[in-house]
């Protein structure tokens, strides 16, 4: 008598997306105008937690919004070549915790 062999778990992604490339995903299915203020933005994306790094760590849209020197964006890329260095302070942030170097360390 055969064992059956384990099913494929599909419901895991094959990569972790964060930073920018996770916000790409919120933008590409919301209707947004340029130029856009960073409260339009914010209120078609839902305000969601944007993860910046692989373990976890996120941070409200609006939050990491209030970074920015700008308010009004003239395009999306603009808007993500400008929140592209606050989620890497927030990465930074995090690996130099204490607990972020814990994370740093653990095989998962």
């Amino acid at each position: 008598m055969a064992a059956r062999p384990p099913q494929q778990d599909t419901s895991s992604p094959d990569a972790v997306e964060f930073g920018i490339a996770a916000l790409v995903g919120y933008l590409d299915h919301a209707d947004i105008e340029y130029p856009a203020t960073s409260d339009e933005i914010v209120r078609a994306l839902g305000d969601p937690d944007i993860p910046y790094d692989g373990s976890g760590g996120s941070v409200a849209l609006s939050e990491a919004m209030s970074a920015l020197p700008k308010r009004t964006f003239d395009s999306e890329s603009e808007l993500l070549d400008l929140l592209h260095p606050v989620f890497e302070e927030y990465r930074a942030s995090a690996s130099g915790s204490i607990l972020g170097r814990i994370r740093s360390v653990l095989p998962f």
